[in-house]
């Protein structure tokens, strides 16, 4: 008997268009009307229920057995014959009865139909013989099924076709659940996750290395799960001045990973097709700062590529890290970084994470036979995160006992020799076959690959995907349906870039090539020799392929189906019009980012089964009006298409297009008539207005928008009553709408109250998510948008809107989280009446952006008091008559940025804030209140990072500790500061003080474990270092004391004891004083000499022999470098001499052998001059050196 499959075969969905195909009037008439033979019907119905019969069977048998997973690819490519026969029977059929009417109506016969369409057939008999031969094929196919061993199913599904069973419906069962959160979606990895982030924020600086580290495990382990919660820890806010994630391909080209990393970075498209001016561009984003990378998914195994790859990235500050996910500890030897091993989730992990997806949000607990037989499928799932939550998936539309042991009892899990994990199998196995098919589809994108929902869907419409037997349903909701299903069972997983966005996992972008290998091909990817003859759907990733020039080994090109890039630009060796003639039965056609496509070629019209172009991101000039012939045309994007600016008159024709974008495409003239497509969606960003009929704001008005709108030159409009055409409010789909005004000059009473009328008469629909209204002259804002109107919006802008006298009350928008005012210069005071009538305003906004409010001088503390309940993000700029307390609590903000607000702070003055981190810049208000304010701010304990410039009356409490600043600048501020008792900064790892005019001393009492950095520069008073500082600060590695001429000693004549860098500049005597601790210190690496006020340096024995870097500079009396000084220094690796006039040579004896660097820069005349090669003086003394720059 054969083995049960539950969902439905993969090929009852091929199947089933056959089925109605074959039950089409269209095609019953065809041969009637020639007296076909009728018989070729039956028997074609008749073999395509033997081959139903085996599919079942087959679809299980398919994982063990590889012929009849052959047997399988013959079948499929058999009924795509079928499909296209009984397709171009269809397609002629239409035809002739269009034809016939036209003539029955004396109409002109439409000139713009190419005739070579209209020839299907070369004669009748054609029809019979290729018949014929799918039959010969089909009854082969049948007689090898049964000679593999497969079984008939026990219930053969009989009507008109597969589908007329409950598996052809949709599944009316909406699904139980949103995409799962991150934050909820991960268990038992808590430990891997703070040794992670501890290796991110260690307690000591590993110095200048790039640190890497690899998690490596097997496929399935969530190792990208794992690390996508690592990036986005808040804990690591402000801790990188770079943060950027990279999906890593599995061809390591390394011009192309160098590339990918800089747009990461730079969130922005790089044409550049050089590797070196990649690296160039990367490299000076990267030099000095801070950076953490993430690398998904490495499979390279090349020392030398890697090492090529990481060139640009070495310039990075000492702190930067790089965080690898991989399958192969090999990679990451390669890449010489540590490692950390994920293992299987423990039993008691297992279960959280499967119930967590078997039962979601059912509170109550489960069946106690449903938890004995879901432990024993756990214990299947051998501790792999993927198979878990693929199994709970399933298992959740399963509510019976009996459904559980049936999927337990699975032969799908004595899978051994496979290459895919049984979990999967079985959960693939248990899909419906309208859903395999479109799972199945989805092999044509590349591991990683981010596809837009919205496009998927379309793209299984266009490939007739979607049944909709009943009609009560449109196929776009059809579609969002089949997507949801596919969700719920964990198919899909949300892109953690974008919120549209979704990708497979590549263990499921495997299955899904497993099952479709034979008719998926992917240009670049896929590593067979050749492209397989039985091909119907081909894409090409451009990032392997930039440019495209045919079709290598492929056979039979007219019979795809699919034909479309991947990836970025890329560009068409071959003729495009030679390429369009190749097919003949395409439904999905995209040129999109063709480089070279400058021109429609007339032979797209020869494509009549077409029903998806995407031209977008082209230079085409036009759309030829015979693209009105398509008549089967479903979906026609012309986005970013620069120099197209009208579409043909008569699109209107396209009766079956549901579907027309043209996003950032001026157009200058809509079409007529579009409003006769009853099913078609709209999506276009913007329209100006115009003053005659052509640009008339009546023409939106028959148009189905969706997405977004941007409605311009809104001034144009002479009647109020023609903006009420556009019908703003019952565009349900429109999502966001901008409306903008633009005039040249300051209008009359009569054009602001005119522009009152028109902005009443564009109420949006009640859905709107974003509205945008920009230099609206009206002298109020629209009734619309004070009341409960547009309740669903997530966004709210209003720009230079500045004859309003008032605010819109906006406080009772349950959805708003972003509200920007900017430029609405007729406001004077912020009352009650903004907030509006309920106890708790604007209960959702989290970001709250003021700007260019000329007139605003109050903002009502009392009515804001129970207001913004979950602001955290406040912007105040260019207010400059502001000048009362602020009414919103400062210490839950993420973000706060206040400048440009001259009562507020004073001129210039800044209050900024992000996350853990503080700037105070030229503030200069110290009123009770805002004294209070920043006090609170620099004391909460989340404050880890604090500036202060140009703040002279600013004064931090030595009253309190402030337990967790890492660290401090004082620049030019906090005048009354004269000891700086570091005891009180317990945390302190940086201290930069810098014109503290009053600051004496540092104080330090006890030993302090972090600080790291300290800096003291040009604090004319400062003349006591702590003592001890070699016991009391352990840690101190970095040393500059500048500018600062009271400082004459250490107080105990020791150097800490692990300092590694030190800048002295301006401090002849503490220079002095330091002779002989220098010496003795094991541990000093770089040092900076400046302003030093001596004839000779350095003296013999003064520098210790762990010195690598020299520099000596502004150094005015400067004659001679001792070279008693200098000869002992083994390890000193670079000098740099910089504007010393006076210094005459080089030593006699010349320079330490080991100088590999050697800088002569600024104002050294004479030194140059000696230098000079080859004739210099001194020339023959540095001619050794490797990396020599005089400048």
């Amino acid at each position: 008997m054969a083995a049960t499959l539950v969902g439905g075969s993969l090929l009852s969905a091929f199947l089933q268009v056959a089925f109605d195909r074959l039950a089409s009037p269209q095609v019953l008439d065809f041969f009637r009307a020639r007296k076909l033979d009728q018989k070729l019907l039956r028997k074609l119905k008749w073999k395509l229920r033997s081959i139903d019969a085996l599919a079942d069977d087959a679809d299980l048998q398919q994982f063990k057995n590889q012929r009849v997973k052959a047997w399988l690819a013959d079948v499929k490519d058999a009924l795509f014959e079928a499909e296209d026969l009984l397709d171009e029977i269809y397609e002629f059929s239409i035809h002739e009865v269009e034809a016939e009417s036209q003539r029955t109506d004396n109409k002109v016969w439409n000139l713009n139909f190419p005739i070579s369409s209209v020839s299907f057939f070369k004669n009748e008999s054609e029809i019979e013989t290729r018949m014929s031969q799918v039959l010969d094929d089909l009854d082969e196919l049948a007689n090898e099924g049964s000679r593999l061993g497969l079984k008939e199913a026990s219930g053969v599904r009989v009507g008109i076709g597969v589908g007329s069973g409950s598996d052809s419906k949709v599944s009316q069962k909406s699904s139980s659940t949103s995409l799962l959160s991150e934050s909820d979606d991960i268990y038992g990895r808590d430990d891997d996750k703070d040794i992670i982030f501890n290796w991110l924020t260690p307690d000591t600086d590993y110095g200048d290395k790039l640190l890497i580290l690899s998690i490596v495990g097997m496929g399935g382990l969530g190792k990208t799960t794992l690390a996508q919660h690592v990036y986005h820890e808040p804990r690591l806010e402000g801790r990188f001045d770079i943060k950027a994630w990279v999906c890593v391909l599995d061809d390591f080209d390394v011009f192309k990973v160098t590339r990918t990393i800089l747009e990461a970075i730079t969130k922005s498209t790089d044409d550049s097709r050089n590797l070196e001016m990649v690296q160039g561009r990367l490299k000076e984003i990267m030099t000095g700062k801070r950076f953490f990378l993430v690398l998904d998914d490495v499979w390279n195994e090349s020392l030398s590529k890697w090492e090529q790859v990481q060139k640009a990235l070495d310039s990075g500050a000492h702190g930067s890290r790089i965080l690898v996910t991989t399958r192969s500890k090999k990679v990451a030897l390669s890449m010489r970084s540590e490692e950390h091993h994920l293992k299987e989730l423990q039993e008691d992990y297992c279960w959280q994470l499967f119930a967590k997806h078997a039962f979601q949000n059912d509170t109550r607990q489960p069946n106690t036979d449903c938890k004995e037989i879901g432990m024993k499928i756990i214990e299947r799932c051998k501790g792999l995160p993927l198979a878990l939550k693929t199994m709970g998936s399933l298992l959740h539309n399963k509510s019976s006992v009996s459904e559980w042991k049936n999927v337990l009892k699975s032969e799908v899990w004595e899978l051994e020799d496979s290459d895919v994990i049984p979990a999967l199998a079985l959960s693939y196995d248990h899909l419906p076959s309208h859903l395999k098919r479109c799972f199945a589809y989805c092999a044509l994108f590349p591991k990683g690959y981010e596809f837009d929902r919205e496009c998927l869907i379309q793209l299984w419409m266009a490939e007739n995907f979607l049944q909709c037997h009943q009609h009560t349903k449109s196929l776009e909701e059809i579609g969002e349906q089949y997507f949801n299903d596919l969700l719920s069972r964990s198919s899909f997983q949300q892109s953690n870039r974008y919120k549209t966005c979704f990708l497979m996992h590549d263990l499921l972008n495997d299955l899904a090539k497993y099952v479709c290998e034979d008719i998926c091909f992917r240009l670049g990817v896929d590593k067979a020799k050749g492209i397989p003859k039985t091909t119907r759907h081909f894409t090409f990733a451009t990032n392997h392929v930039e440019y495209f020039d045919g079709f290598g080994s492929i056979h039979d090109v007219e019979r795809l189906h699919t034909f479309m890039p991947t990836d970025w630009s890329w560009h068409c060796k071959m003729s495009i019009d030679d390429l369009l003639c190749k097919f003949k039965f395409l439904r999905v056609l995209s040129f999109s980012n063709c480089s070279n496509l400058t021109k429609v070629p007339d032979s797209l019209v020869n494509l009549k089964h077409l029903r998806s172009l995407d031209l977008s991101n082209t230079h085409i000039e036009k759309l030829p009006e015979s693209t009105c012939s398509l008549y089967n045309l479903q979906i026609l994007k012309l986005n970013n298409c620069p120099l197209i600016k009208e579409l043909p008159s008569n699109l209107h024709e396209l009766t079956n297009l549901r579907r027309l974008e043209f996003i950032d495409t001026e157009l200058t003239k809509m079409p007529e008539h579009l409003g006769k497509l009853k099913n078609l969606q709209v999506l276009m960003s913007s329209f100006d207005v115009g003053k005659n009929r052509e640009f008339s704001i009546q023409q939106l008005g028959q148009l189905d928008h969706h997405g977004r709108l941007s409605i311009g030159e809104l001034q144009n409009i002479e009647n109020p009553s023609d903006a009420l055409a556009v019908d703003l409010k019952n565009k349900s789909h429109l999502a966001g709408l901008k409306l903008k005004w633009n005039r040249d000059q300051d209008p009359d009473d009569s054009l602001k109250e005119r522009d009152v009328n028109v902005i009443e008469n564009l109420q949006p629909s009640k859905n709107l998510e974003k509205l945008s209204i920009s230099h609206y002259d009206g002298t109020k804002f629209p009734t619309w948008l004070g009341d409960h109107s547009l309740l669903n919006v997530v966004s709210l802008s209003l720009f230079q809107c500045k004859y309003c006298q008032c605010l819109p009350s906006l406080g009772h928008l349950p959805f708003l989280k972003d509200l920007t005012i900017s430029g609405v210069d007729g406001v004077k005071a912020i009352h009650a009446d903004f907030y509006g009538s309920n106890s708790c305003s604007f209960t959702s906004l989290e970001t709250l952006m003021f700007s260019r409010m000329k007139g605003w001088e109050k903002w009502d503390c009392q009515a804001a008091r129970s207001a913004f309940p979950r602001l955290q993000h406040l912007s105040i700029d260019y207010c400059s008559k502001l000048k009362e307390h602020l009414p919103v609590p400062i210490l839950c903000f993420k973000t706060l940025y206040i400048r440009h607000c001259k009562q507020l702070l004073g001129y210039d003055g800044l209050v900024k804030m992000n996350g853990n981190w503080l700037t105070l810049f030229q503030v200069h208000n110290m009123e009770a209140w805002f004294v209070e304010w920043v006090g609170k701010m620099i004391s909460h304990p989340s404050l880890e990072d604090l500036k202060v410039y140009s703040f002279p009356n600013m004064n931090i409490s030595m009253s309190r500790h402030y337990d967790f600043l890492v660290t401090l600048t004082i620049h030019d501020s906090c005048d009354s500061l004269t000891t700086f008792p570091i005891n009180f900064f317990p945390s302190l790892r940086s201290l930069y003080l810098r014109s503290c005019c009053n600051l004496q001393m540092i104080l330090q009492v006890h030993a302090h474990d972090h600080l790291q950095d300290l800096t003291i520069c040009e604090c004319p008073q400062f003349e006591s270092l702590p003592e001890q500082m070699h016991i009391l600060l352990p840690s101190l590695e970095f040393l500059s004391i500048r500018d600062c001429p009271k400082v004459e000693s250490f107080s105990d004549g020791c150097l800490p004891s692990n300092i590694k860098r030190m800048y002295l500049t301006n401090s002849s005597k503490l220079i002095a004083s330091l002779k002989g601790s220098f010496g003795d210190n094991p541990s000093l690496e770089t040092l900076f000499i400046g302003k030093l006020d001596a004839q000779s340096f350095p003296d013999e024995g003064f520098l210790p022999l762990s010195l690598t870097s020299l520099r000596i500079y502004d150094c005015q009396h400067l004659k001679k470098l001792d070279f008693k000084g200098l000869c002992h220094l083994s390890s000193l690796k670079e000098l740099f001499l910089v504007n010393c006039p006076s210094l005459q040579c080089l030593p006699d004896e010349g320079l330490p052998k080991s100088i590999s660097y050697l800088t002569i820069s600024g104002n050294c005349p004479l030194l140059k001059h000696r230098c000079q090669q080859p004739r210099g003086e001194d020339w023959r003394k540095i001619a050794h050196v490797e990396n020599l720059s005089i400048l």
